[in-house]
């Protein structure tokens, strides 16, 4: 299966998705982590895309998708929040099945509560949750912000193979494709990550878009939280209370990885595929 490329406008910004999948079949959104792009999704659309039309967008500010004129207003939870809801119209999907990593759980979590209420029928949480460790926080703040730069494309390579260790294991295939969905080339020709480094602004300005306990809840589809058993964003004491508020989401602790599991292997393919025929 070989994904399509797509752009489209919403809340008057470019956003580029890819698409897998056969259109009719039923809806998935996959919603990538902070400084990702859509790509990360690779292996786990592949592997759905005989059942799911699976879109995986790029967050404004990421990979392919604008960045924005505004963004101590447009890079924050509500904001994408909105731009979800309007993609998810722009393809007429009535209801979706949503799966985020990190941010991506945190964007679901608030539409599922506002933009989207009551559209989206399972809601898959990889290592996110309505309260973050405020350490991790800051190391993220540290890296994001400051996006360094690299001569070459292996040197960048390997940058990302030390940031994403916490990711588990990944190919040296994928390790590559990683690395090549991930650059963007400088005016001075040097590599650096494929997001706009303004997008961390929203720690700075939103300090408090994160805690989402009222919004998370008020949810009552089927819910399922990953975490690395080596996180040090998402805490064990914080998956536990999950368990027993709001949608009292399902816990499956994931081995030898920290934030955030890549969803890459067979395992966890197969528990994401599991929770999403219910």
């Amino acid at each position: 299966m070989t994904p399509s490329s797509h752009y489209t406008l919403c809340c008057r910004r470019e956003i580029h998705y890819v698409e897998w999948g056969t259109r009719g079949q039923p809806p998935i959104i996959m919603w990538h982590g902070l400084a990702r792009t859509g790509r990360d999704f690779d292996d786990l659309a592949e592997a759905l895309s005989d059942r799911y039309h699976i879109i995986c967008p790029d967050t404004p500010g990421r990979g392919f998708s604008q960045w924005s004129p505004d963004p101590d207003n447009e890079y924050c939870l509500a904001f994408y929040a909105r731009i979800a809801a309007e993609l998810v119209d722009r393809l007429g999907f009535s209801q979706v099945r949503w799966v985020g990593t990190s941010m991506g759980g945190a964007i679901g979590t608030v539409a599922a509560a506002t933009t989207l209420k009551d559209r989206i029928s399972h809601l898959v949480l990889n290592d996110n949750g309505p309260a973050l460790a405020a350490a991790a926080i800051e190391r993220i703040k540290a890296y994001a912000g400051n996006p360094p730069q690299f001569d070459t494309l292996t040197e960048f390579e390997e940058f990302l193979r030390t940031v994403y260790k916490p990711y588990g294991w990944q190919s040296d295939a994928q390790w590559r494709r990683m690395a090549e969905t991930s650059a963007r080339r400088l005016p001075n020709g040097k590599i650096t990550p494929h997001y706009d480094p303004a997008m961390v602004r929203q720690f700075i300005v939103h300090p408090q878009d994160y805690d989402l306990w009222e919004a998370y809840d008020t949810l009552t589809m089927p819910t399922m939280v990953m975490r690395g058993i080596d996180s040090d964003l998402l805490l064990q004491d914080t998956v536990e209370e999950m368990t027993r508020r709001g949608p009292r989401a399902q816990l499956e602790v994931i081995a030898g990885c920290g934030h955030a599991p890549a969803l890459n292997v067979p395992e966890q393919i197969g528990l994401v595929r599991d929770f999403l025929k219910r």
